[in-house]
């Protein structure tokens, strides 16, 4: 179900030091999200997400984005796609990201997207345009198997999908990358997975993987995860509480030899593990140039 919501703020101040992705602000322009990822830690109690099947559209977000990006003194770069996608079904019609999007560009600051869509495509011409600050898209993906992957995340566009559309981007000069996480033990963790990972993501062009291999499992979160696996993959429960048990942090099974499997690839291919973060100073050099121009 899609409802409306009013937002008073929303633009959020990053933690700092952000070391995953040089984050200042961080930006969710829906609350819920149709991905419907089983594994989705914004699940749990302490994000208070009533029914995480629900879609709440902050219908004046774009109001308040451009009071709030008009008032701001510190330029850093603003995340979006933490807590939902930023490029879910409903987007393609409510269209909060693209108009976002045009903000951001118009008061120069710099964005990072997470994303599990090629709808993001959509937005290729204000990403160029932003990009004269910075502009990064990150694509989530924790298997290379599309059939594996509609299981796990049943409304997102499929694997191969996401690859085509960070070969695009990549191919129109826009910095993009992979958050490989989580790794869901039992399932995709085995080398044969990660190493097709890392394999495509150079073919599509990434510039960097970020990976972390394990996933978080916690009140709510653990309770649907685990539904889920009884339904999708028999038995495989057990094995998860045999394993671990109440544990909110875990690692995916052979961890060691993974991140080995993932470090040697990403070397080979020349592939960051860690994002390129957004200097001020190349912000200016940019705008300098255009000038010229």
């Amino acid at each position: 179900m899609i409802k409306e919501i009013t937002a008073k703020i929303l633009l959020n101040q990053v933690k700092q030091p952000d070391d995953w992705f040089g984050l200042k602000y961080n930006m969710n322009l829906y609350r819920g999200c149709q991905h419907q990822c089983i594994y989705c830690d914004s699940r749990s109690e302490c994000y208070q997400i009533e029914n995480f099947s629900d879609v709440l559209v902050k219908v004046n977000a774009i109001d308040l984005l451009r009071n709030e990006l008009s008032r701001k003194r510190v330029k850093g770069t603003i995340g979006t796609g933490s807590m939902n996608d930023p490029y879910m079904p409903v987007e393609a019609q409510r269209n909060l990201t693209g108009q976002a999007l045009q903000l951001i560009a118009e008061y120069r600051f710099p964005v990072h997207i997470i994303t599990k869509s090629d709808l993001v495509l959509r937005d290729l011409n204000k990403l160029h345009e932003i990009n004269q600050v910075y502009a990064a898209v990150t694509f989530t993906i924790t298997t290379a198997d599309d059939i594996l992957g509609k299981k796990i995340e049943p409304g997102a566009p499929s694997v191969s999908a996401r690859f085509r559309a960070m070969q695009i981007l990549a191919e129109n000069g826009v910095l993009t990358g992979v958050t490989l996480m989580p790794v869901l033990p039992f399932l995709e963790d085995n080398v044969e997975n990660i190493r097709q990972i890392v394999t495509r993501a150079h073919e599509a062009g990434a510039s960097y993987i970020i990976p972390s291999f394990g996933m978080t499992l916690r009140d709510r979160q653990r309770e649907y995860y685990y539904r889920k696996l009884d339904q999708l993959f028999p038995g495989l429960r057990r094995e998860y509480e045999k394993e671990f048990g109440y544990q909110y942090r875990i690692l995916a099974n052979n961890t060691k030899e993974l991140e080995q499997e993932f470090h040697s690839l990403c070397d080979h291919f020349g592939i960051a593990t860690c994002i390129p973060q957004f200097q001020p100073e190349r912000g200016r050099q940019m705008r300098l140039f255009n000038k010229l121009q």
